[in-house]
């Protein structure tokens, strides 16, 4: 274990310090490192069979975020955060993006293509024919795209940064606004993140959980 290593106090400290930040600080910007970092977490973000079905816009332009505004339902957090995400999914995943990320995997692992052609093969099978007749390939990537928003901002709480989750968009509007529309590619949520503002009084809030024995079993 590195002497970086977040102990586990540490950890649940950071954990209870985040919240869904309600008023962030237009004055204070993220740092370009710690910024990167929270971009890389976004890249390591796992997801099912390592597809990727998504791509993550990092809006800083001031006059896109205040068209955003309308679409937000006037959450001022989209305009005042120092970066704002949206976290977009790949429509209709399929075949070929199977394909693609063979190829980045025999890239990165410096192996034969043709050696994962079992691998493709599962994955196009279970794309092509899913064992639950109901399976919608953008619910599946919808699905995947919060397990990156989770990741985000996880990281960002363990680095003392702020960030609100934000379903409450339009995401058509915002594909209009983003230039979405015509592309593989839909908004679902965004994540402002940055600093509270002192006067944000959600941050002193208490946390309103379920006692731990209620919502955890453990199965011996």
């Amino acid at each position: 274990m590195s002497d970086s290593t977040l102990t586990p106090e540490q950890l649940l400290h950071q954990l209870q310090w985040r919240y869904a930040t309600k008023k962030f600080d237009p004055t204070q910007k993220i740092p370009t490192a710690t910024w990167e970092a929270l971009e890389q977490s976004l890249v390591l973000t796992p997801s099912s069979f390592g597809l990727q079905p998504w791509k993550f816009l990092v809006v800083q332009n001031s006059q896109i975020r205040q068209q955003l505004l309308e679409y937000s339902f006037g959450q001022t957090q989209v305009v005042d955060a120092s970066h704002l995400v949206v976290l977009t999914i790949k429509k209709a995943t399929n075949a070929d993006d199977v394909d693609r990320y063979m190829q980045r995997t025999a890239e990165v692992r410096q192996v034969d293509i043709d050696s994962l052609t079992g691998f493709a093969n599962v994955i196009k099978n279970f794309l092509a024919n899913p064992h639950n007749p109901d399976f919608d390939p953008d619910e599946w990537a919808t699905r995947q795209v919060y397990i990156a928003l989770g990741q985000l901002m996880t990281s960002a709480a363990v680095l003392g940064i702020d960030a609100c989750p934000m379903e409450g968009i339009i995401p058509a509007k915002y594909d209009e606004v983003l230039g979405l529309t015509d592309t593989e590619y839909k908004a679902v949520l965004a994540c402002p993140v940055g600093y509270r503002h002192p006067e944000d009084k959600y941050a002193a809030l208490p946390k309103i959980r379920y006692e731990q024995q209620e919502i955890v079993t453990h199965i011996a």
